[in-house]
This record gives structure tokens, C-alpha cells and sequence, in this order.
């Protein structure tokens, strides 16, 4: 067995330097080398087509890490957002909801561009490396086949001289046996190099809709939850403009401990709320109230100045100029201050609704 091992190793490195030395003759012009102009061309295709391959599967892996970044950094962002907005405040569900769907989206994006867009591109770009081999084991055998062919023109040269038939037959064989190595493999790659070539539209088309289309539903799905917080917060800002946002769950006494010097719009609101709280405890007596001609159970009418859409099942939307009948509780111990119950004229919705919106007619 050692006996092989070391013949083996004789003959592959008499083998490579044999490849070395008519390597050289062939650079220096010595020797001729065997052309294939078609496989030459076919070459090139597959050097540019793994080169821009590697470049698109390089950048998009990186494209994978920021955008996972890009994931972390939105769900801090939205996770400070939450925090700060106050949970009394309007819209303070339907932000959480928001948040949550924001994250959620974040998390199927980056999913599915790694999943259907990387995966395929890594099994396209598995390809390269063994196509490589095989055109490197096509060369070697190229120049095994160009050596014999050279040795042969040699000894066919001295044979005729010599006369000697035996090692010019041999010669022959080898020459022979070089020629269809070589062959199969050439044969072989002049098929398969300009498919693999050709296969790069088929898999560009289908790789890059995915990803468009991926992107296409991410940012148009992102577009609408940022619409939703916009008009989150733009009823915010409307209802604190208008002094509005006092929130039924908080008691005028808790208002005044919380911020003994208040601001213009504070004052304002508190004062709404005052008026608003004496209509209703007036029993339909306030001032500029109309109290005669009511349909029975109505306190007195009041005219919308702003539109209101409800937040809860138990409250009335109106718009500018809605007429509303301001009646009794159903039960006195759910009267809330700066709120009052009432039914839309015309209509049979009933619900409570913020007194500093409307004015008495």
C-alpha cells in the first residue's frame, strides 16, 4: 500500500509539472496551444455572470442587515412613542393598535425578503463554484491533451527515424485517450455554460418581482399605519386647540391639583366645562337656553359649533350645525362633568357628548 501511495504521488506530481512546463512553453509561444473561440466566449459570460452575481448577493445581504436594523431601530421609536402618549388621552387604543401592526409588519417584511428573495438568490449563486471546477478541470486536461499532442509529434518525429513502432503506438493511445478526456468535458461545458448563462433572465424576472412586490406591499402597508398615527394625532392637537381634551375620566378637582398656573387654553376649557356642568345642573333654566315648546323629557337644545366623532359605543358623533336634544341621564350617578347626554334631532341616536362643542339655542 505505501509502495502505491508514493507511485501515486510520483505520478501526480510528475503530472503537474508537466502541466507547469508546457504551460510556459505555450505562454512563450514555443508551443501551440489548442483554440476553441466558442468556449472562449462562453468563459467570459460565466466569469461576468458570477461576478455580478457575488455583487448582487453581497449587497443584498447587506440590504437584510439594515433593514433588520431598520426593524429594531422602529420598534424603539414606536415603543418611546407609546410610552410618552398619555393613556387619557384620545386615541390612545387605537395608537397601541397602530404600534402593534407597525411591528407586525416590520416582521413579515424582513421575513419574506429573506425567505423568498435571499434563499433563491444563494441557490442561484451555488451554482458558480462548481461550474467552476469543472472549467478548471477542462483546462488541466486541455493542457494534458496539447502535452501528449506534443510529445507525440516528438516521438513521431524520432520514430521515423528509429523505426520504433512500439512507442510510437503507445504514443498514439495516450494521445488518443488525452483527446476524449478532453472532449467530454469541452462537450459538456459548451452545453451547460451558455444554459447557465441564459438562465439569469428567468431568475432575475422572477427574484426581482418578488422583491418589488415585497417592498411595493411593505411601504404601502407602512404608508396607511402612518396615516392612521397622523390623524391620531392631529385629533389631538384639534381637541386640545379647542380645549376639548380633558377626558371624561378625569374630575375637575384632579385637573386643578395637577397644575396650579394654567395656561390660556387650561383656563378656557375649565371655563367650558363650568358652563357646560351649569346647563345641566340647571335643569334647563341656563341662560340663552330656549326651555319652552320641548317635546317632553328634553332640558334644552343646543346647536354643534364643532363636529364630534364618538370614541366610545356610549357616545353621540355629530357634525357642524346638528341640532341636539339635551335630556336627563338614564342614571344620575353616571353624569360626568363637562359631558351631556342627548339625542340628534331628526334621528334616534342617543349618547353622551362634550358640552364645550355645541352652544344653546
Amino acid at each position: 500500500m505505501a509502495e502505491s501511495k508514493g507511485s501515486m504521488l510520483a505520478k501526480s506530481v510528475q503530472k503537474h509539472a508537466g502541466r507547469a512546463k508546457e504551460k510556459i512553453l505555450q505562454n512563450l509561444g514555443k508551443v501551440d496551444r489548442t483554440a476553441d473561440e466558442i468556449f472562449d466566449d462562453h468563459l467570459n459570460n460565466f466569469n461576468r455572470q458570477q461576478q455580478n452575481a457575488n455583487r448582487l448577493q453581497k449587497e443584498f445581504n447587506n440590504y437584510i442587515r439594515c433593514i433588520r436594523a431598520a426593524q429594531i431601530a422602529s420598534k424603539s421609536l414606536m415603543d418611546a412613542i407609546f410610552e410618552i402618549y398619555e393613556p387619557q388621552w384620545s386615541g390612545y387604543d387605537a395608537l397601541s393598535a397602530q404600534v402593534q401592526s407597525a411591528e407586525s409588519l416590520w416582521q413579515d417584511f424582513a421575513h419574506k425578503l429573506a425567505d423568498q428573495v435571499l434563499i433563491p438568490l444563494n441557490t442561484y449563486t451555488g451554482q458558480f463554484p462548481e461550474m467552476k471546477k469543472k472549467v478548471e478541470k477542462r483546462n488541466r486536461k486541455l493542457i494534458d491533451y496539447d502535452s501528449q499532442r506534443h510529445s507525440f509529434q516528438s516521438l513521431q518525429a524520432n520514430a521515423n527515424k528509429r523505426k520504433d513502432d512500439v512507442k510510437l503506438t503507445k504514443g498514439r493511445e495516450q494521445l488518443e485517450e488525452a483527446r476524449r478526456t478532453y472532449e467530454l468535458l469541452n462537450t459538456e461545458l459548451h452545453d451547460e455554460l451558455p444554459a447557465l448563462y441564459e438562465s439569469r433572465i428567468l431568475f432575475l424576472v422572477t427574484n426581482l418581482q418578488t422583491l418589488f412586490a415585497t417592498e411595493q406591499v411593505f411601504h404601502n402597508e407602512t404608508a396607511k399605519i402612518y396615516s392612521e398615527l397622523e390623524a391620531i394625532v392631529d385629533k389631538l392637537a384639534t381637541e386640545s386647540q379647542r380645549g376639548s381634551n380633558t377626558l371624561r375620566k378625569i374630575t375637575s378637582n384632579a385637573i386643578k391639583a395637577s397644575s396650579p398656573v394654567q395656561s390660556p387654553v387650561k383656563q378656557m376649557n375649565d371655563a367650558n366645562l363650568s358652563n357646560s356642568i351649569q346647563y345641566q345642573n340647571t335643569n334647563g333654566s341656563t341662560n340663552h337656553a330656549t326651555t319652552t315648546d320641548l317635546p317632553p323629557g328634553v332640558l334644552y337644545r343646543v346647536k354643534a359649533t364643532y363636529g364630534y366623532v364618538k370614541e366610545d359605543v356610549d357616545e353621540l358623533s355629530f357634525e357642524v350645525g346638528d341640532i341636539i336634544r339635551v335630556i336627563e341621564y338614564d342614571d344620575p350617578e353616571d353624569q360626568e362633568e363637562g359631558w351631556l347626554m342627548g339625542e340628534k334631532e331628526g334621528t334616534t341616536e342617543k349618547g353622551l357628548f362634550p358640552a364645550n362643542f355645541t352652544r344653546p339655542i
